[in-house]
């Protein structure tokens, strides 16, 4: 677990971080709703969603805690239209033992950073309405809440609301 003495480093996810990724992204699906998805992945998964992001030319960032990976964080296409190319909704999680520490903070900085740097103009997070740590985060960052879309998914047997907040990161594109 991160603390005061803790050295992070944030850096781009190579092919070897993948199982840490899958696990971390597995624990998210299986007890959180962070991920609206019932089902866990095997590595060749997170081998073709990495690859798809490197042909995309999508980041893929991860957060080391004294040598151990302990979150990642991304984007890619919001929507799969040539007119909202400049539009992408990211994702980032951290590992369990991890949460509370600030790293989700930094990956998102560094992300938006790096969406800053490219044709990125508008970044897009959709979040589970009571993940009200992660609603308070997006908003230091300076993203604002554009709707609350209600019972549009399910987990663990509830229904479930997504609030979609959105940055403006440059006059790119």
């Amino acid at each position: 677990m991160p603390n005061a003495q803790s050295a992070t480093t944030v850096r781009d996810a190579t092919e070897a971080d993948l199982a840490d990724i899958m696990d971390i992204y597995n624990d998210a699906v299986l007890n959180t709703t962070a991920i609206w998805n019932d089902n866990v992945v095997d590595l060749a998964n997170r081998q073709d969603w990495f690859a798809a992001r490197m042909a995309r030319g999508f980041p893929i960032l991860v957060a080391e805690v004294d040598g151990r990976l302990s979150g990642y964080a991304s984007y890619g296409d919001w929507r799969a239209f040539e007119g909202f190319r400049h539009t992408v909704e990211h994702s980032v999680y951290v590992h369990k033992n991890a949460r509370g520490h600030g790293l989700g903070g930094l990956l998102m900085q560094a992300l938006i950073e790096r969406a800053e740097a490219g044709p990125i103009h508008v970044m897009v997070a959709c979040i589970e309405a009571k993940n009200e740590a992660s609603i308070r985060l997006h908003e230091k960052l300076g993203f604002r809440t554009t709707g609350t879309f209600l019972e549009v998914g399910t987990k663990f047997g509830r229904w479930l609301d997504l609030t979609c907040m959105e940055l403006r990161v440059g006059e790119n594109g």
